[in-house]
């Protein structure tokens, strides 16, 4: 059988899918010259599908054919369709047209597990819940249709390593700033979500598991095998939920050799300058974190743990000691919000100091409490435009466009400022000393030329 994983790439904006809002995907759309800048780094953080590459190792295993695509059909027995709300139009198109074609056709992802509205009429079936127990079953012979249950992997050490090679070939980039000579992969250490967030769409497809040390380490040697100096971007929503086994992995890398680079994201109560040293030492360059407001009674009505200012202003000047990048997540439009308190959380994220910051809208996703508690108040009708920057709900005091102002504010008080650059080229100065160690000086002029010449053309689109 040949097998077709298609992960259609997105022609608005600044699409982003896979496990991004736990798999309903966002869309970032530039709207001023700040935050073509911000698209400008945000964009070169794509990496590969890591659902896809799961389901490519499962077929070929099976000794089927595998080919994938971002959007080009191909002669196939069957495709399977990464879902998104922010692009399912564009999603369900291409299933059209490979159903035409006479090609069998399903959809694996979020999207599709809570929102099968969307995708029903388009395929001959949907995989609902983590799609590998469905893709088990295809690979051996079985037909699936309808809405198909999959139930989630008990022992996710028993699921064999993406297959990289598979899936449409990346290429080096200096992704979030930083000098890469490798490629980007994505790895899952665990899945779902432990903490209560109630707009958080992580935990809402199943529970959190972990996988073992030596099967992580294993996975992470043999990337470093086939692919020189990777850099390994871990998708756990809460990467060192654990301590003492991110320890462990750390000790592991260390004592393996594995040159590599990581980003990871968790909560900065999660983290401590020893943990930081270490994770810096086995190759930590990026951490991510949410903030979401300066409020502690606003996290706490929306169950989200609040981290006191000065862990998370030590954290920050660790991890800059250390020269390691930062990005703060924040969220404007929760119930207690006013035009004030938005406005205190921007001045809090400038005054935090971490390298980057992402703002976006609260959006009541399908199947988190949110959902529950807002659905009578979500007057947009467009699926797609739950994309986390765009208003699609009455909020008791601010109107869509003050919130839309607010959100262009924050980014135009962040990222047009010296010190934004200062911060970042700090840092990104040791990264361009390490890259000089390891690439001729010819080739690092050529980077270096690349890097400007996109910078010039993100400031003035």
């Amino acid at each position: 059988m040949r097998v077709l994983l298609a992960d259609i790439k997105g022609r608005e904006g600044l699409v982003a899918k896979d496990t991004i809002a736990g798999g309903y995907g966002s869309r970032f759309t530039p709207f001023s010259r700040v935050t073509c800048v911000f698209s400008h780094f945000k964009k070169r953080l794509e990496v590969p599908s890591i659902q896809l590459g799961y389901l490519a190792a499962i077929f070929a295993r099976a000794g089927h054919g595998v080919v994938s695509t971002r959007g080009a059909l191909f002669e196939a027995d069957l495709a399977l369709i990464l879902s998104s709300l922010v692009d399912y139009r564009q999603e369900i198109a291409w299933a059209d047209a490979a159903r035409a074609r006479g090609i069998r056709v399903g959809f694996l992802g979020l999207a599709c597990s809570k929102m099968p509205q969307l995708f029903g009429d388009h395929a001959d079936f949907l995989i609902a819940g983590e799609p590998e127990e469905a893709a088990f079953q295809l690979a051996a012979g079985n037909a699936l249709s309808g809405w198909h249950a999959s139930k989630p992997v008990s022992d996710l050490d028993s699921l064999p390593f993406p297959r990289w090679d598979l899936l449409a070939p990346g290429r080096p980039a200096w992704a979030f700033g930083m000098p890469r000579v490798g490629r980007r992969f994505p790895l899952l250490a665990s899945r779902g979500c432990p903490e209560f967030c109630t707009y958080c769409p992580h935990r809402i497809l199943a529970r959190y598991r972990t996988r073992s040390v030596a099967n992580v380490i294993e996975e992470l040697a043999q990337l470093c095998d086939y692919f020189p100096r990777p850099c390994v971007v871990f998708r756990d929503p809460l990467f060192t939920q654990h301590r003492d086994r991110i320890l462990g992995i750390c000790d592991e890398l260390l004592a393996r050799r594995l040159r590599l680079t990581f980003e990871c994201e968790t909560r900065l109560d999660g983290l401590d300058v020893p943990l930081l040293e270490k994770m810096h030492a086995a190759g930590l360059r990026a951490v991510n974190f949410g903030v979401e407001s300066i409020s502690s009674q606003t996290l706490r009505k929306v169950g989200r743990r609040p981290v006191p200012e000065a862990h998370q202003r030590g954290i920050i000047a660790a991890c800059h000691r250390l020269g390691i990048l930062t990005g703060a997540f924040y969220v404007f439009g929760f119930a207690d919000d006013g035009w004030e308190s938005i406005a205190a959380t921007i001045d809090y994220a400038i005054a935090l100091g971490s390298t980057f910051a992402q703002f976006k809208i609260l959006t009541p996703y399908p199947g988190t409490p949110l959902w529950k508690q807002l659905g009578p108040l979500v007057f947009e009708q467009d699926w797609q435009k739950f994309d986390g920057f765009t208003p699609t709900f009455r909020h008791t005091s601010l109107s869509p466009e003050k919130l839309r102002f607010l959100l262009g504010a924050a980014y135009a008080r962040f990222y047009a400022r010296p010190s934004f650059l200062a911060n970042y080229w700090r840092i990104e100065g040791r990264h361009l000393r390490d890259l000089v160690d390891r690439l001729d000086r010819k080739a690092f002029e050529r980077h270096t030329q690349k890097e400007i010449s996109l910078m010039s053309r993100a400031v003035t689109c």
